[in-house]
């Protein structure tokens, strides 16, 4: 049985393992990436108004994946995509993000968003395979370096 994306609302029973996915999908950037992650600052209470506000999206129940989308003026913001160790090499982020695409056509905006730290590299180039391409870099504030990048996937 395939399994489906499904957008969690603010009082979805699910929300908890969410949580707790992305922190533990994370995890490993401890000490790797300065900045620390935003992730460390994540609560039920933010989930639950990302939810309201945006689109938190998971396959599996319990969760075995996860991502976070904002709509922008022009753009489909996603973050905090992860998925379970378990459950890795199915395709699952590819999924989440083929979903989000949709969704950010649906709603008429032109691309797709996200941030890696410069020091994801593996990520950034399984970013690269999903269409995503580097467009710009910044520095969280107070670092004179970039901590960031900015990579954009056009949508049709």
């Amino acid at each position: 049985m395939e399994l489906s994306v499904r957008r969690l609302g603010p009082d979805d029973p699910d929300l908890p393992a969410v949580l707790a996915l992305i922190q533990t999908g994370f995890a490993y950037m401890e000490g790797r990436i300065d900045p620390p992650s935003s992730m460390l600052g994540l609560t039920l209470d933010s989930l639950k108004a990302q939810a309201e506000a945006g689109f938190v999206w998971t396959i599996g129940s319990p969760p075995l994946a996860c991502a976070i989308g904002t709509l922008k003026p022009e753009a489909l913001y996603l973050g905090k995509i992860t998925v379970a160790e378990s459950a890795r090499g199915q395709g699952l982020s590819r999924r989440l993000v083929d979903h989000a695409a949709a969704c950010a056509e649906a709603e008429n905006r032109r691309y797709l968003e996200l941030q890696s730290r410069v020091e994801l590299t593996e990520v950034h180039a399984a970013f690269a395979a999903m269409g995503f391409a580097e467009v710009g870099r910044t520095a969280h504030a107070g670092y004179d370096r970039p901590t960031s990048i900015t990579f954009r996937r056009p949508l049709v």
